[in-house]
């Protein structure tokens, strides 16, 4: 058994990858390889309306708020969330997450660790 506490992870920059847009973004891999091949559980925090791009999965991902107001759409609809809401998203299902307008958004991301992501970018 093994404990891990959040602020003993160093947060990772992902602002800049190209899946993320609008503002900073950041990780941190709570559990996942190399202790286990079962799971990907990451804290994903979006600042000031921070999103990321349509997506799809290859291993179906829950979503857990855990602090702000977000959005979690797919092509047909866009939710709000809050603290204590739960997303699940089917995998293959074409979706994005982020923070709201203005807002910060932190979610755990689980998923499984051999998932594939595909990113759709909008057309220009």
């Amino acid at each position: 058994m093994e404990v891990v506490r959040q602020e003993n992870i160093e947060a990772q920059d992902a602002t800049n990858a190209p899946l993320f847009y609008g503002g900073k973004v950041t990780r941190k891999p709570l559990v996942g390889d190399p202790k286990t091949d079962q799971y990907s559980f990451s804290l994903v925090s979006f600042y000031d309306g921070a999103k990321n791009h349509f997506h799809t999965h290859t291993s179906d991902q829950i979503l857990f708020a855990t602090e702000g107001v977000g959005i979690v759409a797919n092509e047909s609809e866009e939710i709000r969330m809050k603290a204590g809401d739960t997303a699940f998203i089917p995998a293959g299902e074409k979706h994005w997450h982020g923070a709201a307008d203005a807002e910060d958004f932190f979610h755990i991301s689980l998923t499984r660790p051999d998932s594939v992501t595909e990113m759709f970018l909008p057309e220009d």
